[in-house]
């Protein structure tokens, strides 16, 4: 076995996946790293090891809780909630949670998406360019939908942003104000529960107080870090996928001209963004084997601890011709961008309406829309979404 390579392998690059990924591919594909905290792992790259590791029972992710497994952030996982309890538990926490997200919701939803994109725009077209289309789109789009959805006061968007900034960063601030943050995202929850105990609404999170009170469907503990999970689920990963992908097309101008002279592309234009633009800058998704289990050529022990990078596999050519390419009529296209098996991502359908949603409206709001400096773009250091800090347009 060859030594552990440290990890993550270097400061990621604006949207640039780390060369080792394709390397190790190709020649280990299941391979052991060390990370900051917790040790070592394997690490696995290629597409269907991936959708192995993600399907099946014996990776467990209710395993990891409260121990200090490798990981890249110094916060452990303490907390039972989606990502982190394993069936059937999983599947009681998912079945409160998925009716939020029933076609017709949605359609409610992105109605509303629709409508706060386009103020949102139209306050971009009245302030003229250059915009950053960060700050005045690709955030606080994706914060009025999950306020909307869980019934989160949206005057108090800075406060929490703020906390949910912190609390998913890996290195961008020190592990005392990492923690700091994530406690007061759990105390602000559990305050929005007690207004929610006195002023019943109709929103998720009410719906999810009553799962409690009345149905006796989960714990006070449950609650609370369900509905700080959903929060910045919401927020972290669909921001960023906003401003990413609308560089990428901006970097990529015979795609963009494609999509603009052929909007009926939209739907596989995202699928295709959410496949080829990284999403993280480093492996997530520990995973703890409950047995011994053969992945390819290596033995996995009971007890070791596994992680995935759904971006390396969303780029293994073995799954898809020119993988590195943006190619926005591509089809099939099974990318693991929401992942894969019982943890799929449950608001994978709302986040894509989201994205249809902005990118559309921006695409035929502005026609001539290019960008607006030609120096490279001013990337976030120091978290786990890879993502811009501004994005300045003009048109």
């Amino acid at each position: 076995m060859r030594p552990a390579r440290q990890y993550p392998f270097r400061e990621p690059t604006a949207l640039e996946l780390e060369p080792e990924y394709a390397h190790l591919r190709a020649h280990e594909p299941v391979s052991r790293i060390s990370l900051p905290y917790g040790g070592e792992a394997w690490l696995v790259v290629r597409y269907e090891d991936v959708r192995v590791v993600l399907g099946d029972p014996r990776f467990s992710r209710a395993a990891l809780l409260d121990r200090d497994v490798p990981r890249t952030s110094p916060r452990r996982l303490t907390d039972p909630t989606l990502h982190t309890t394993d069936p059937p538990e999983h599947n009681r926490l998912r079945r409160l949670v998925s009716g939020a997200f029933s076609p017709r919701r949605l359609e409610r939803l992105a109605a509303h998406a629709s409508r706060v994109t386009e103020e949102l725009l139209d306050r971009v077209e009245e302030q003229g360019p250059p915009a950053d289309l960060v700050a005045g789109l690709a955030v606080p789009l994706p914060v009025s939908v999950i306020c909307h959805l869980l019934g989160v006061p949206l005057v108090d968007r800075d406060r929490f942003a703020s906390w949910v900034d912190i609390a998913l960063a890996t290195t961008a601030f020190p592990a005392a104000e990492i923690h700091a943050a994530f406690a007061a995202l759990k105390d602000y929850l559990a305050s929005l529960v007690a207004l929610r105990r006195r002023e019943p609404a109709d929103d998720l999170l009410g719906a999810l107080v009553v799962a409690r009170d009345q149905d006796g469907g989960l714990s006070e503990e449950e609650l609370v870090v369900l509905g700080v999970t959903l929060l910045y689920a919401g927020l972290e990963t669909t921001s960023n996928h906003i401003g990413n992908f609308v560089h990428t097309l901006l970097s990529h101008p015979a795609q963009l001209a494609r999509l603009r002279a052929d909007p009926a592309l939209l739907d596989s234009a995202v699928d295709e963004l959410l496949r080829l633009t990284p999403t993280v800058t480093s492996a997530g998704f520990t995973r703890i084997a409950l047995e011994d289990i053969p992945l390819g050529d290596i033995m996995i022990h009971a007890g070791d601890a596994v992680m995935v990078h759904l971006d390396a596999a969303n780029r293994d050519p073995r799954a898809y011709p020119h993988p590195d390419e943006l190619d926005l009529t591509r089809k099939p296209n099974p990318h693991l961008a929401f992942g894969h098996g019982p943890h799929y991502c449950v608001a994978a359908q709302l986040a894509k309406a989201e994205l249809r949603i902005a990118l559309e409206a921006l695409l035929r709001r502005f026609p001539t829309l290019h960008p607006a400096e030609p120096a490279t773009p001013h990337w976030r250091q120091g978290r786990m979404v890879r993502g811009l800090d501004r994005l300045l347009v003009t048109w």
